[in-house]
């Protein structure tokens, strides 16, 4: 099986998408296999030869907030969000999928501006020179990359969760 048939029977995304949520995936899953092997160093290197790894609480707050905010478009894309659904078999599936849209429609632009702000304290850190403060890594490309993710997850939100609301019930 080539690889492209591989990742066609396991991503329901349609187009560019599916690639940009492997991509993706491929990022979160890389990261939480460093903070694993990250753990396990640190572990053994603290308890067996009294010396833990320099900076490996910055390494893990870092590789965190990456992985999480990778992770974040894909899982809305899909809708795995945890929903709570008391009322939508009370209520008709139009109102249902009108609330859905109204969600939808939200959470896309409170990310949004969230990001927006965000991005702007990114900014102000590089400007400033923030550093890490073991590993004086500049924190403020963090705090951009968590913006431009924020970003693609309202971007993802808005148009295709959009699409996946309206035409759930037609694939």
């Amino acid at each position: 099986m080539s690889f492209g048939a591989w990742l066609k029977a396991h991503y329901d995304e349609k187009g560019p998408v599916r690639w940009l949520a492997f991509f993706l995936e491929v990022v979160s899953a890389s990261v939480l296999f460093f903070l694993m092997a990250l753990t396990c160093v640190d572990v053994f290197g603290r308890y067996l030869f009294n010396s833990p790894i320099h900076g490996g609480t910055e390494m893990t707050e870092i590789g965190l907030a990456v992985m999480v905010f990778a992770a974040m478009p894909v899982i809305t894309w899909r809708g795995g969000h945890i929903v709570v659904d008391l009322l939508d078999r009370f209520l008709g599936s139009k109102i249902v999928k009108v609330l859905s849209l109204l969600a939808a429609l939200v959470m896309s632009s409170s990310l949004y501006f969230l990001a927006l702000r965000i991005f702007e304290l990114g900014e102000r850190s590089i400007r400033r020179g923030v550093v890490t403060e073991f590993l004086a890594m500049p924190s403020g490309y963090i705090v951009q990359y968590i913006a431009i993710m924020s970003w693609a997850t309202a971007l993802g939100m808005i148009t295709y969760g959009v699409y996946r609301i309206l035409f759930q019930d037609q694939d």
